[in-house]
């Protein structure tokens, strides 16, 4: 589905935080979940992660917020009296957002979800049966975040009232995301299935989600992890794939491989998911490059890996080390 298109429209106002944002995080489906085992986490990757973000997020005393009873147990947890009041000391401000994986695309690309129609039965059913999918992942990434110490709140774009027109975001109403950043807990947002004013409903990407919140909150960078290790010149199955280091946007959107030297013959190629709704690595790229001239960093980088935690961290702001693996997205000098 084609989602890098420039919005033609908006109606919100933007509302400012009260503090800067440090971090927005793509959660990217493929890292997260199983992507040919339908609705399947890939739960020791989200583990991993959940444990790098709460580094990156300089976080106090870690306790547990998942309070819910474990499957097959009848036992009550028993947390509070493990509480103090002790707070962090300088907590770092973030805004996850998700993809899908093996949760939603299958619903959304067997019944066109992304190509709207709302009137036929078989699309009203699976833009129902994608939302009940994603939310489902929604809320076990939540849980896996908060199990980590990490105040996590689940937040749909659609019960957000976002919608679009001719795929493009039209409305995108980001007040309560704003009050929950201020309150002190973190925001996790999905691509969704929402509402489209031209073609009764599509499918809003993560990415499309982060490109939007980039521009209203201007973050200090934006961190995409995925389950590859940045990105290539061709598909990285491809045993003569190059992971491009260094990618320069300028002023009018276009970009070019600074890190490393291609030779002029050697073309950028990038390939989708037949099950893929929203784009894959060519919105990814897109989106990227948006917020890069906007002047914020853009790190594409393996999940649940060193490289990733020190992206979290904050640890890339100027010179790219040699022994660091990923692909960072700048405005050209």
């Amino acid at each position: 589905m084609d989602q890098h298109r420039q919005p033609t429209a908006t109606n919100f106002a933007a509302i400012e935080l009260a503090t800067p944002l440090h971090c927005i995080v793509k959660l990217g489906g493929s890292a997260i979940t199983c992507k040919n085992e339908l609705e399947t986490i890939n739960e020791d990757n989200l583990n991993i992660v959940s444990s790098h973000l709460r580094q990156g997020m300089n976080l106090g005393p870690s306790n547990g917020m998942d309070w819910s009873r474990k499957p097959g147990s009848s036992e009550i947890p028993n947390v509070v009296d493990d509480f103090d009041d002790q707070l962090a000391a300088d907590p770092k401000k973030f805004v996850v957002v998700h993809g899908a994986g093996s949760f939603g695309h299958f619903q959304a690309s067997k019944s066109g979800v992304h190509k709207g129609g709302l009137s036929r039965p078989l699309v009203k059913s699976g833009f129902v049966a994608t939302r009940i999918s994603v939310t489902t992942l929604n809320l076990e990434i939540v849980r896996a975040l908060a199990r980590e110490g990490i105040p996590s709140i689940g937040m749909s774009p659609f019960s957000c009232g976002w919608s679009t027109c001719e795929r493009n975001i039209a409305v995108a109403d980001t007040s309560t995301v704003v009050k929950a950043i201020d309150a002190g807990f973190v925001p996790v947002l999905h691509g969704d299935a929402v509402l489209d004013n031209s073609q009764g409903c599509t499918i809003l990407s993560g990415d499309v989600i982060i490109r939007h919140l980039a521009e209203q909150f201007r973050p200090d960078c934006v961190v995409f992890l995925t389950d590859v290790f940045g990105v290539y010149d061709r598909p990285p199955t491809d045993p003569d794939a190059m992971l491009l280091r260094e990618i320069a946007v300028r002023e009018d959107g276009s970009w070019s491989v600074l890190q490393p030297k291609l030779d002029t013959s050697r073309q950028v190629e990038m390939t989708v998911a037949a099950h893929d709704t929203t784009g894959g690595m060519a919105t990814k790229i897109g989106e990227a490059a948006m917020i890069a001239k906007l002047g914020i960093d853009v790190y594409i980088v393996k999940a649940a890996t060193d490289h990733s935690a020190r992206a979290l961290q904050g640890q890339l702001k100027e010179n790219i080390p040699d022994d660091w693996l990923g692909t960072v997205i700048r405005l050209a000098k």
